[in-house]
């Protein structure tokens, strides 16, 4: 008995060490993980510093370049030419495409120029000095007389398109006739004369009574040069401290703060008039993410009815979207208040 507790003592220890040994190996694992995630971490901040630092190199390279022509039709922004479409979309700026496409004009699934801005949009290109209201067309081609011979010329070419179409829509009504009066006779010799005659004269009459109707002339689109394109010296008519529209409403304000603070914060938004809000915030490209906050514009001292948060709240709930509740305050800043529906007590 005396003999075991020696060898009892020397298997406890042993086990012991090997505990020991066990612990500070999962020790020096658990740090081994810590320092590759934290190494982790790094290389993530560091690319996210990168992608913005190239985000911020792309703005300043599309606000430093020509600017964007804007065409003002009556009180709405749009954009026509398709490279102010693309420095607009570098500067993070989405819009809403308005036009139909040529060869499907009769669907609105996916739509075409011109692109029209937001009134917070047009405004922040107007503070970054990134846009100008386009000239009146008689200034860019020396008092409408480039347009009048495009006109002349438009209507010439429809007018022999016309001529040209009646004589092969004529041909076919002959050759349907044709068809139509020899399949019918068939037989002797006198019955086919007789036909002939009646065809003949049926043909007389087609040659002096056929009208082709206007609207049947077939239309060609010509969607490559649309009066869109403006040459150099026009385009030098474009100056960054042309003046843009001003508006003077204190909501308007409200809206363009809080529009501009989400947008340097990296944010995409877009209008959110079917959400019941005023924008809809999305991460990153509404091309490639969901939108995750409805933003609704309030001033500090605004009244809001409870009934009305609730509905917003609810609203939000159920299109899987948090409300974010924005108020500008007086130092430029802009303070948020998110809400989440969490049911009824």
């Amino acid at each position: 008995m005396m003999a075991d507790r020696p060898y009892r003592e020397e298997q406890q220890e042993e086990q012991q060490q090997q505990e020991e040994e066990e612990e500070q190996q999962q020790e020096e694992q658990q740090q081994e993980e810590q320092q590759q995630e934290e190494q982790q971490e790094e290389q993530q901040q560091e690319e996210e510093q990168q992608e913005e630092e190239e985000e911020q190199q792309e703005e300043e390279k599309a606000s430093s370049s020509s600017p964007v022509g804007v065409s003002l039709c009556d009180s709405a922004p749009l954009l026509w030419r398709l490279e102010d479409l693309r420095a607009v979309r570098a500067q993070g700026l989405v819009g809403a495409l308005l036009g139909a496409l040529p060869r499907t004009p009769r669907q609105n699934t996916r739509l075409g120029r011109p692109l029209l801005l937001l009134p917070e949009e047009e405004r922040l290109l107007t503070e970054r000095h990134a846009a100008a209201a386009l000239p009146p067309r008689q200034q860019q081609d020396g008092g409408g007389a480039e347009l009048c011979q495009q006109v002349a010329q438009y209507e010439e070419d429809q007018q022999r398109s016309y001529e040209e179409q009646s004589v092969l829509a004529l041909q076919d009504r002959k050759s349907a006739l044709l068809r139509a009066m020899s399949s019918s006779h068939t037989g002797s010799e006198p019955a086919a004369g007789t036909a002939d005659d009646a065809l003949r004269g049926r043909l007389e009459a087609l040659d002096r009574s056929f009208t082709f109707p206007r609207s049947g002339l077939a239309v060609q689109l010509s969607t490559a040069r649309a009066g869109l394109s403006y040459c150099p010296e026009a385009r030098a008519f474009l100056q960054a401290d042309w003046p843009m529209r001003a508006l003077d409403d204190p909501h308007c304000n409200a809206k363009y703060q809080v529009f501009r603070d989400l947008r340097g914060r990296g944010f995409y938004l877009t209008s959110a008039g079917k959400f019941g809000g005023d924008f809809l915030v999305y991460p990153g490209d509404p091309l490639r993410f969901h939108a995750h906050f409805i933003a609704v514009c309030l001033s500090l001292d605004e009244s809001v009815c409870l009934l009305d948060v609730l509905a917003v709240a609810r609203l939000g709930s159920n299109v899987k979207k948090t409300v974010l509740l924005c108020s500008p305050g007086t130092d430029g800043g802009v303070a948020y208040t998110s809400l989440q529906w969490s049911g009824m007590v």
